[in-house]
């Protein structure tokens, strides 16, 4: 029994937080956190969610007072890892509210690395132990002389200094030579050197350049269009931006579409900084992805070069987003979260006070549009760097030039390969269609090879000897026979790919050194450095390859550019399908005579007469520009207004129709909207589920999520059909 002079102890009590956890959830859960636990807005939590521990992070808000405090569930931990910034946490906000998506779906992508956000564990290594413990032998030898500094090193490291095997390491530890030791982490990234000797810049350039360093100097959000001819040096132009901002102490974003293609833009940037920037793609593996994530977090990681998840790296002070090739549709997500990198670094760079630089050749006419309305700032480079000049572009009309029978190539575009590789001189043959043929047919009964779950022919893959659906990854074995009609080798290809290319150049061209250059055959960076290493030394004559040989590649002695199928991409009914064709075809083109020797680029094409060869031959990208605006302002079609799709799909035919059907009797009817659909979507079925598009269209000025949102919450529709969302869809697949 306590004594009287015994004092009641004040129990603090719990607090209450709101936890947004990465699911896709529209809201928050309400938690206590025990009075033992700090866990201020943005920390990263452990929390119970039924029989499972979910990590989530602290929002801003307190949570709703009217669930009883002793109903709460507690906070199991506070995890180690810095909290996420208020910018960040501002973004995830306004990236949901844009798109429509559950904010914990968005979270999700700024979560993407979870075991950098555990303590960091200590890396296991070797040390000097007693040296004499056993006999020795030169490769033991060399284990203890890489050792004699007295420092502890790494299995791998040592065992590759000393060219011994691990089992050599283990061998001697087991003998007492040596002992295991923890290492210390070291910075994983160095710093790049902005005061690093660089490439000479022309006065054009050097104007660009201090423009967009003030731009980062102000450490005020501000947003400029760099556009610059191929060969411009618009790289080198904006690595001065980098450079300012590292001098800041402030860190740098450059997005690129292709990271994992990007081999030569790094070889660049280490020229100019002394060491290389900080990478995020999917191919990092998950050690990198955690070291990298945390280097972030800490400010270590002054720049960081990647393709568009990394926009949600936890950055604590972001000076500068960069865009290169900001046309590129491959900076559209188009599953999941739905939203367009380049749009979404605009926000990012708005929110952390930054600068943001857009950068093309061929800029998206939303961003050309919003530099005339005076939005962005405009700086073009019109020359190519050093006196080179751009390559000539001609037509060759197939209707008068057609290629022999059962061949692609027109005899003119022979002509011209023959005679560049005899000059020594080194040529590309480009195709924006992957695999040896898009279509196979029967020849007895007209069966099509398509695929089961989506409405799309099966692409012959020849050397791997199948048929492979390039939306859903279904493939089967080619067959020996017609699986309708049973008739043996009655299978024929239609059409080329970018394997037949290559069979028909190496029956014409049986001398060439050839190089295919497509995503089956450049899986990731190592093989595209190495593509660009053989061709840069001139150990390829001959390059044929899709659509990523058109992204920023420098081949000095590359002086002829041959488009198989220039109307590739013209058809159907995109209403960028001009636009996107001149972008690509301009970007490949400018592959060609970089260097001292003029270049040459020839379009086949059935259709010599259309705008978009029309605008290439002439080199007049601006009159067609002028005329897309001109065919676009009238009808308030991007970028001149809104456009936002709904895409109904269901496992059941029927089903998906009915509810499609049901959305359209609810579409909205207000000043300055309209709603076309619901129709079958030209890939009527994807990955099983078919599907139904409608398209919201409203003028520039109207705000389309708040109609969107009040028009869905109006429906009522089985939970076997899921709606996605997609404001300002690129795609009208």
């Amino acid at each position: 029994m306590p004594s009287q002079s015994a004092k009641l102890i004040d129990i603090p009590e719990a607090t209450r937080v709101s936890v947004v956890l990465p699911l896709p959830l529209s809201g928050s859960y309400d938690y206590s956190l025990p009075a033992h636990l700090a866990a201020p807005a943005g920390s990263f939590v452990e929390v119970p969610l039924g029989p499972r521990r979910m990590l989530g992070v602290v929002w801003d808000h307190a949570g709703d007072a009217g669930v009883a405090a002793n109903r709460l569930k507690p906070v199991t931990a506070v995890l180690p890892a810095p909290p996420m910034t208020a910018t960040l946490r501002r973004f995830v906000e306004w990236v949901a509210h844009y798109t429509l998506s559950p904010i914990g779906a968005v979270l999700r992508m700024a979560m993407s690395s979870p075991s950098a956000l555990e303590a960091a564990t200590h890396r296991a290594g070797w040390r000097l132990a007693n040296p004499a413990a056993a006999r020795s032998t030169p490769g033991r030898e060399r284990v203890l002389t890489a050792l004699a500094e007295g420092a502890a090193m790494p299995g791998d490291v040592l065992a590759r200094l000393a060219q011994v095997t691990p089992g050599v390491i283990r061998g001697m530890a087991a003998a007492g030579m040596l002992e295991p030791a923890l290492l210390r982490h070291a910075g994983r990234f160095a710093r790049p050197d902005p005061e690093h000797p660089g490439p000479g810049l022309s006065e054009t350039q050097q104007v660009a350049a201090a423009a967009l360093a003030g731009s980062v100097a102000a450490r005020a959000f501000h947003t400029t269009l760099l556009r610059g001819v191929t060969g411009s040096g618009k790289t080198e132009v904006y690595f001065e931006a980098v450079a300012e901002c590292l001098r800041a102490g402030r860190q740098a974003l450059v997005l690129l579409p292709e990271i994992a293609l990007s081999a030569q833009w790094l070889e660049r940037f280490e020229a100019r900084f002394g060491c290389p920037p900080a990478l995020w793609h999917s191919e990092l593996t998950s050690t990198t992805r955690r070291e990298t994530w945390r280097a972030v977090a800490a400010g270590a990681a002054p720049v960081l070069v990647g393709a568009r998840s990394a926009l949600f790296l936890p950055f604590p002070d972001l000076g500068l987003v960069v865009v290169d090739e900001e046309h590129e549709t491959a900076f559209k997500q188009e599953d999941g979260v739905i939203y367009h990198a380049r749009d979404m670094a605009v926000v990012r760079a708005r929110l952390a006070g930054a600068a943001c630089v857009l950068v093309s050749a061929t800029p998206s006419l939303e961003s050309i549009a919003n530099a005339e309305a005076g939005r962005y700032a405009a700086l073009n480079l019109p020359t190519r760097h050093g006196g080179a000049t751009l390559p000539e572009v001609s037509a060759i009309d197939l209707r008068a030039h057609p290629p022999e029978r059962g061949r692609f190539l027109a005899p003119p575009l022979v002509d011209a390969v023959r005679a560049t590789i005899a000059r020594g001189e080194q040529a590309m043959l480009f195709l924006n269609r992957r695999g040896y043929a898009p279509l196979t047919l029967c020849r007895t009964c007209g069966h099509r090879m398509q695929c089961p779950n989506c409405t799309a022919w099966l692409v012959e893959h020849r050397a791997q000897r199948r048929l492979q659906c390039h939306h859903c990854g279904h493939a089967v074995a080619t067959p020996p026979a017609c699986p309708e009609c049973g008739v043996g080798h009655s299978l024929v290809p239609i059409g080329p790919g970018v394997e037949r290319v290559q069979e028909e150049a190496a029956e014409l061209f049986p001398d060439a050194r050839r190089l295919v250059m497509a995503s089956d055959s450049i899986p990731g960076p190592a093989a595209a450095a190495e593509a660009a290493r053989r061709i840069s030394a001139r150990e390829v004559d001959l390059i044929i390859g899709t659509q990523i040989v058109a992204k920023g590649w420098h081949f000095p002695h590359l002086t002829l550019v041959g488009v198989v199928d220039a109307d590739l991409g013209l058809s159907g009914g995109d209403l960028r399908a001009s636009e996107r064709t001149v972008q690509l075809l301009h970007q490949v083109a400018g592959r060609a005579g970089r260097a001292e020797a003029p270049g040459q680029v020839l379009l086949q094409s059935y259709n010599p007469e259309h705008p978009v060869m029309q605008a290439l031959v002439a080199n007049d990208l601006e009159a067609f520009l002028a005329e897309e605006k001109a065919q676009r302002l009238p009808g308030h079609w991007p970028p001149y207004g809104r456009l936002a799709a709904l895409i109904v799909s269901s496992e059941d035919a029927l089903e998906a129709a009915r509810a499609a059907r049901d959305l359209g009797l609810l579409a909205p009817s207000l000043p300055g909207i309209s709603v076309l659909g619901p129709a079958p979507a030209p890939l009527a079925m994807l990955r099983g589920r078919h599907r139904h598009r409608l398209l919201l269209k409203a003028e520039r000025g109207v705000p389309v999520q708040p109609i969107l949102r009040d028009w869905l919450a109006a429906a009522r529709l089985p939970r076997s059909v899921r709606v996605q969302v997609d404001v300002d869809p690129v795609s009208f697949l």
